[in-house]
């Protein structure tokens, strides 16, 4: 996905947050900004991929602190969160076990963004009405079709405490008798999901656990690992969840592979580039 106006503020707004996170040294974080603003001059122009950018500034501030992960406290809160509603949600299923409904449940973890909302933003109250709402893009119906075909899928999960729904529709896809591989991020950045995370839950009991090969802010082609770029040109089919995950794949040459987004539409340029409202939750397909 390419950059509308109002992202200049949004990557000078996360790297706030996260310089005052990853440091409590002022000094610091006004050489870190001031490091920033050159690289968003140089590099933020028309056209210019918003997931890129993001992911070259937080690089910059992990490294420049010396604090490789500076959304930990954050992380642990969305493991919280998404433990306290997985009983609410697992009941939902249980009244509705259709495809649409377990998406639905996986898009509600989506929510859980302290990243691209903010980290004043209320969580619950987003994750509740999200759960209420129907799907304004709803590709379910292509997707399950294309279950039916497949053998292999790679899942793209995004942020830490959502996987605890995202496991929960992985169940769901194993019933169409699918060999499921997660792609979790190698190393740590915002709060993206790494293999530790996955273990934790339990992933593993369900699904091939594999990173991506690097700590990008979704994914970015020409940065896959070997292993990994193998994995995704030999999957059937490709889910993905989160803004992140969209704004990179929109960005590559899929060719005719089935990619199913999966997310919240939680800003603006983002709803704008799918052609939804803010806030609207889509099952869309790709291409």
């Amino acid at each position: 996905m390419k950059v509308y106006y109002e992202c200049a503020a949004c990557f000078l707004r996360q790297a706030r947050e996260a310089l005052d996170m990853a440091t409590t040294d002022d000094s610091l974080k006004m050489e870190v900004m001031e490091d920033i603003t050159r690289c968003l001059g140089e590099r933020f122009h028309r056209g210019a991929p918003s997931n890129q950018i993001g992911t070259g500034i937080h690089r910059k501030i992990k490294k420049k602190t010396g604090n490789d992960d500076p959304y930990h406290v954050q992380k642990e809160k969305c493991n919280q969160i998404a433990q306290r509603f997985l009983p609410a949600i697992e009941k939902i299923l249980k009244e509705d076990k259709s495809l649409k409904n377990y998406l639905k449940a996986a898009i509600t973890g989506n929510i859980i963004d302290f990243g691209a909302l903010g980290l004043e933003t209320d969580i619950e109250a987003l994750i509740t009405k999200t759960m209420q709402k129907d799907l304004a893009i709803d590709h379910s119906a292509l997707l399950k079709g294309e279950l039916l075909k497949a053998k292999q899928v790679l899942y793209l999960v995004d942020n830490i405490g959502e996987i605890v729904f995202d496991k929960l529709l992985i169940e769901k896809i194993k019933q169409y008798e699918v060999d499921v591989t997660v792609a979790l991020k190698d190393k740590p950045i915002l709060n993206d999901a790494c293999l530790p995370d996955a273990l934790e839950i339990g992933l593993d009991e369900l699904a091939e656990l594999t990173t991506i090969g690097t700590d990008s802010i979704g994914v970015i082609g020409h940065e896959f690992s070997p292993e990994f770029e193998e994995k995704f040109n030999k999957s059937d089919v490709i889910i993905a969840k989160g803004l992140g995950n969209y704004e990179g794949l929109d960005e590559m040459e899929l060719n005719d592979k089935p990619v199913f987004c999966l997310l919240n539409a939680k800003c603006r340029p983002v709803a704008l580039s799918i052609g939804v409202e803010i806030g609207d939750n889509v099952v869309f397909k790709l291409n």
